[in-house]
């Protein structure tokens, strides 16, 4: 397992390896990210699984991202810059950059700045602004990018 520097692991928690968190990650109260796909005890045979009989597989949360209490992440799946998990969604796929889930399964609701709070759309529709930092940012084609000042 992998955690980055000034990421915040609340009590409770879950993480098992090979979880990787960048630098500046939140990881809430009773989160859960999980090592395997399809979970079994036994295999087919009947005979109980052992440590050859599968390969962990983790989920990658990317810097600055935050995941909401009692959220699951169900891995494989990666979690984008910025990106902020509603607290009890259940992530089953990839979430962009700077994207707000929500829900079982999560979907994309918004989107959202670096200083944590909803994004505000301009006028063209694909632009974005942060309420907070006057940071602007551009959606093409479902992926927001910050633009350099």
């Amino acid at each position: 397992m992998i955690i980055g520097e000034n990421s915040k692991v609340q009590n409770y928690a879950l993480v098992y390896e090979p979880a990787k968190l960048a630098e500046g990650v939140f990881i809430g109260p009773a989160v859960v990210l999980t090592n395997d796909t399809y979970p079994r005890a036994i295999n087919p045979d009947g005979t109980q699984k052992q440590g050859d009989d599968w390969e962990p597989v983790g989920v990658t949360i990317e810097r600055g991202a935050s995941i909401g209490a009692g959220a699951t992440c169900v891995a494989p799946v990666a979690i984008g810059s910025w990106a902020t998990v509603a607290a009890g969604a259940v992530v089953i796929k990839d979430v962009p950059a700077y994207a707000v889930v929500a829900g079982t399964p999560a979907r994309q609701v918004g989107w959202v700045g670096e200083a944590g709070v909803p994004l505000i759309r301009e006028i063209p529709p694909d632009r974005w602004a942060c309420p907070v930092t006057g940071a602007k940012y551009l959606e093409l084609h479902g992926v927001l990018t910050r633009e350099k000042a």
